[in-house]
């Protein structure tokens, strides 16, 4: 579950600060007071608070200025005002200024707890519809881990293990097999499934500002810094962050990571104050970590604390049985995309794919497979449609011993029907696979159910 949200109640009056305290901790909100305009953003600028408080009358610095100031720090920061001198235009000079409601006084715990409550579900929103809208862009739309082969039944094994507890997750593996859709399925499956799920390339920026991008930045923090910005551990709160290629970050960085992992806290850049955070972290690499830390570009403290769980995603040339399983996949996935009325692979095709190495993997058999819908003039695809892979091996347009694999395969299929009278869930546990690759192997060989 996300940090409770932290609160501060800024108010002269000692017993109404003290009843707020009170009232608003027994439902498990983090509550802290202060009697002044002056020591509330004495206190602001040591931590963070997530729910202002603050009578808008009070000797010194009055609660007007007060909330001109804190919305000026952080635009995001919710404030109710509460008064005793309840008018029309002080509410609307509040609101002005960036309040979120008005409270006149005298007010009932029920009350307070009421806004308060209203308070909270608009700031974990707004941090939410935050993060959206950074990751809109980034979805994958590739749907879960597709194959069928001993590793990915594997793989599947282990997220079902560690997806129920909080452990961080190491996921390896070579460019384009799969670990973000491996680091999404573990989120999808634990308990914080209903909470955001933040992907971060750790390549993507230069140090200095890769900085920013994982913490947050405070306004004027540097050059450009025009607003207060959300990192992506704020917005990760409570659910899980994806660090994408964890290896491309510096080591300066590394050592700020390691700290927020440890201590659940953050510190934006030109900060001081700390941020509780509760998030998930689930990282990932194409390269030796251990060899990484042998020549000094990683630390091996990080190291120690990512791996406690570690996947290793092995590429799909090693596992060429979920290769057909995948293009099947895509091929459903890009024809109905593109408005194409592409039906299959020709068993030709097929053996065409079997034969590339992939050096991209899987995500350069979804982009063959994509290309192919486009380019084909067919109902189904053949090893024409494949020609940008590279030449066409002889054995794809021979009918010699793939071909009368093929025949004895669909024979066993055949048989196995007709042994459990059409029962499909039977049929594929007599033959060691799922029905789901049944199914695709039924429709394949044109096998009549």
């Amino acid at each position: 579950m996300p940090a409770a949200m932290k609160i501060l109640v800024i108010d002269d009056d000692e017993s109404l600060r003290k009843g707020c305290v009170q009232t608003l901790s027994a439902e498990e909100y983090r509550v802290k007071d202060s009697e002044s305009g002056n020591e509330a953003l004495e206190m602001v600028s040591e931590e963070s608070f997530d729910i202002f408080i603050l009578d808008l009358k009070m000797p010194g610095m009055d609660g007007m200025e007060v909330l001109g100031l804190l919305k000026e720090s952080d635009p995001a920061s919710v404030v109710i005002v509460i008064t005793g001198y309840a008018t029309v235009e002080t509410a609307v000079e509040a609101m002005k200024l960036g309040a979120y409601d008005f409270l006149p006084k005298p007010f009932t715990p029920e009350g307070l707890l009421a806004i308060v409550d209203r308070a909270a579900e608009r700031k974990r929103l707004g941090l939410e519809n935050i993060c959206l809208r950074r990751e809109l862009d980034d979805r994958t739309g590739r749907g879960g881990i597709v194959g069928t082969s001993p590793a990915i039944t594997g793989i599947l094994t282990l997220i079902d293990k560690v997806a129920a507890s909080d452990s961080t997750v190491l996921i390896t593996g070579e460019t384009g097999v799969g670990k973000e859709l491996v680091a999404r399925e573990i989120h999808r499956k634990s308990t914080r499934s209903a909470r955001p799920f933040v992907v971060v390339d750790c390549g993507a920026l230069v140090e200095t500002l890769f900085e920013s991008e994982l913490f947050g930045h405070v306004k004027g923090a540097f050059t450009g810094a025009v607003e207060t910005k959300h990192g992506k551990f704020e917005l990760a709160d409570g659910g899980t962050m994806f660090l994408d290629e964890i290896s491309n970050i510096g080591t300066g960085i590394q050592a700020k990571l390691l700290r927020a992992i440890q201590e659940r806290e953050i510190v934006k850049v030109g900060s001081s104050k700390r941020i509780e955070v509760d998030v998930r972290i689930v990282a990932a690499t194409n390269r030796d970590l251990e060899k990484e830390i042998q020549e000094n570009r990683f630390r091996d403290d990080l190291y120690y604390r990512l791996k406690v769980f570690p996947i290793g995603v092995p590429p799909l040339r090693d596992r060429r049985e979920d290769i057909s399983v995948l293009a099947d996949h895509f091929l459903r996935k890009f024809g109905e995309r593109k408005g194409k009325k592409v039906f299959g692979i020709s068993e030709e095709a097929v053996r065409v794919l079997e034969a590339h190495d992939w050096p991209g993997n899987v995500r350069e058999l979804e982009n063959a497979i994509e290309r192919a819908v486009v380019m084909t003039d067919g109902d189904v695809i053949v090893p024409d449609d494949l020609a940008h892979l590279g030449p066409v091996p002889e054995s794809a347009d021979e009918p010699d011993s793939q071909g009368r694999l093929a025949e004895a395969e669909k024979e066993e299929i055949e048989k196995a029907l007709e042994r459990f009278s059409g029962h499909k869930s039977k049929a594929a546990e007599y033959l060691g696979i799922n029905r789901k690759t049944l199914r695709e192997k039924i429709r394949r060989y044109g096998i009549p159910n």
